[in-house]
């Protein structure tokens, strides 16, 4: 006969509540959003660029109709170059109903994360901004940089959307 504390002990085991997030490379680390807001993940194609935008608003795609602008968060983000292959993607999310998209150089996998997986992020006395990560998590030998992604993209800093209207 099975014992009951060993049954509820396997129960909760399994109960543990967890979180997938999309995982992609920029450069030579590893960042990870919500699954919950992607659309689709398409190869990295022509865009049409716009006038007068900053650098990283690498210009707007259609997608069925609807007009999406495609951020790259490497350019956002400092990266000394954002080179364009074959594995880079264009990530589509929907962020306060409306679609984005962001370039990635790859896409690393789906990972489901727990709450004890994410430890919050260090807190720095200079400059180093964190604002936009949720934490990190530890994934075989590198970290997993997990991001923000609606505070980011709705960020004033930004300047994508009206905060206001998006909201």
């Amino acid at each position: 006969m099975q014992n009951l504390s060993s049954t509820t002990a396997r129960a909760s085991a399994v109960a543990v509540p967890t979180r997938e997030f999309l995982a992609f490379r920029l450069g030579d680390e590893d960042y990870a959003i919500d699954i919950l807001k992607v659309q689709e993940i398409r190869v990295f194609d022509a865009v049409t660029k716009l006038p007068g935008a900053p650098e990283y608003i690498r210009g707007v795609i259609n997608l069925r109709g609807l007009i999406a602008p495609v951020i790259d968060l490497r350019i956002k983000f400092g990266f000394k170059e954002a080179l364009y292959t074959p594995f880079t993607v264009a990530i589509v999310l929907l962020i306060h109903e409306r679609l984005v998209a962001i370039v990635a150089d790859a896409v690393v996998d789906v990972v489901a994360l727990t709450e004890e997986d994410v430890k919050p992020p260090p807190e720095f006395a200079t400059s180093v901004n964190v604002e936009y990560v949720i934490g990190l998590a530890a994934k075989s030998e590198n970290m997993l940089i997990l991001l923000d992604i609606e505070r980011l993209i709705s960020s004033q800093e930004l300047g994508i959307f009206d905060v206001e209207a998006a909201i």
